[in-house]
């Protein structure tokens, strides 16, 4: 057996290498989406595969609202979760945060259901995946933030309170950016807006969206406030080691 190997642990799976074996995520991403990816690869466990498939039907040109994002969680929905289910995941995340936070809880809990049962894997959304993760921090107070535009921003904070949690501060990007702007954000700046939301009174940040590049500043900043952050890609990723045990 090649020296990088390791026996699996699972009979009916190949060796378990770094870069696979161990098991295989499934993740739905946007389109226009360039920060998923990497940052998958940043927080992958070793031996577990990453299976991505874009999911269109939004207007690239346009600033994503509530309402773009309402229409696409269901415009190409079927055929891109035929799509990654070719790939036999073990879980599935369906990566666009905002796509459900518009909806509302009900409608996510009814998507993912929707997934799962046309699949048979256990499958979250990363507005799920923020509410599994601030229920783990046992928290209740927090501050938000996140690159959409304002009125976006308000449905959101009305989906995390119809999830139990009261948002006590929040801070705005400070203009309405597109796709592409979305994205754009750096590191840096993305720090400035967690740090920005934050109040004496918020148990956690949560950092929302999953173009935004927030991984790699959880640390510093969690180090910065003293309080718990947590974001989009990294509660994704929280969520699926569970599911997969590692």
């Amino acid at each position: 057996m090649n020296n990088l190997a390791v026996e699996a642990t699972d009979k009916t799976r190949s060796p378990v290498y770094p870069s696979r074996g161990l098991a295989r995520i499934g993740i739905i991403v946007p389109v226009s989406n360039t920060n998923l990816e990497p940052d998958m690869a940043l927080l992958r466990p070793e031996g577990v595969s990453l299976h991505f498939a874009r999911a269109g039907g939004y207007d690239l040109d346009q600033v994503p609202d509530g309402e773009q994002m309402r229409k696409f969680a269901l415009a190409t929905l079927d055929d891109v979760v035929d799509s990654i289910n070719a790939t036999q995941p073990d879980v599935i995340l369906y990566g666009c945060t905002s796509a459900t936070l518009a909806h509302g809880p009900k409608f996510d809990q009814e998507f993912t259901q929707r997934i799962q049962q046309k699949t048979g894997v256990p499958t979250i959304t990363a507005a799920g995946a923020l509410v599994d993760s601030l229920n783990e921090l046992g928290v209740t107070d927090i501050a938000f933030s996140s690159p959409y535009v304002e009125s976006l921003n308000a449905e959101a904070i009305q989906f995390l309170a119809d999830s139990g949690f009261n948002t006590v501060s929040s801070a705005y990007v400070g203009s309405d950016l597109g796709n592409y702007g979305q994205s754009a954000l750096t590191p840096d700046q993305v720090f400035d807006l967690g740090a920005r939301a934050d109040s004496p009174d918020a148990q956690a940040i949560v950092l929302s969206c999953t173009d935004m590049r927030a991984v790699e500043i959880i640390e510093p900043l969690q180090d910065t406030l003293g309080k718990p952050v947590v974001c989009s890609n990294g509660a994704l990723m929280q969520w699926a080691k569970k599911q997969i045990d590692c």
